[in-house]
């Protein structure tokens, strides 16, 4: 893959556009780190996070759980984006996939920049509460393939199921053509390139060159 001798510093350029963004949700610029499962959502998320000083991010498998893989939405909004908006502190219940209930409160700081990560994270009921939105550009059969090797033959079963809904979602409410940047992984790191949204200005295509990282 070639890059322009320009396309350096990915992650820095992608930081800076979020911060000179309008906030979207209150006085925060709500962030969303969509693609399928696998794909390598937690571990760009972080970096990104990283690169804007030490960013909140909230991981969306924090907010689901066994019976509501997708069907969040209205929790969501009264936990995370109602009290964003009103510039106070999110308290989130976390879920534990072990013991199938909510445990342990996360706090969620109305920080300038938020970063939400995970499946949906860029689903049509939170899109107007986004000020940016980045997909992940892995097709679903490389993703999938990726989370079940990571995850192992425990959670096979799970994985089944979780395919057929996360292709229904997806099917029905695509995040990728309403993404402001695609995130593909180089030889050299991420590779950042204009989505499909028109509405708002993309950054250039941009490398990160720090090192290929980890994919979860």
């Amino acid at each position: 893959m070639n890059h322009s001798p320009e396309a350096i510093d990915g992650l820095t350029r992608l930081a800076r556009t979020v911060r000179a963004l309008p906030p979207s949700c209150g006085p925060v610029r709500l962030v969303g780190v969509d693609g399928h499962a696998g794909s390598g959502k937690s571990t760009f998320a972080g970096r990104l996070a990283a690169a804007l000083g030490g960013a909140p991010v909230l991981a969306l498998d924090d907010v689901r759980s066994h019976t509501e893989l997708f069907d969040w939405t209205d929790r969501f909004r009264r936990q995370v984006l109602d009290p964003l908006s009103d510039g106070r502190t999110a308290r989130v219940p976390a879920y534990d996939w072990n013991t199938r209930r909510f445990d342990a409160e996360m706090r969620l700081p109305a920080a300038p920049v938020v970063l939400i990560e995970g499946v949906g994270a860029g689903r049509r009921e939170l899109r107007p509460w986004l000020a940016w939105l980045c997909w992940m550009d892995l097709t679903h059969g490389e993703a999938w393939a990726r989370g079940r090797g990571r995850d192992g033959s425990a959670q096979r079963e799970f994985w089944d199921g979780w395919e057929q809904a996360e292709h229904r979602h997806f099917a029905e409410d695509p995040t990728r053509p309403c993404a402001d940047t695609l995130v593909r992984q180089g030889s050299e790191g991420y590779v950042v390139l204009p989505g499909h949204r028109t509405t708002r200005p993309s950054p250039q295509a941009i490398t990160d060159r720090d090192g290929p990282s980890a994919v979860r």
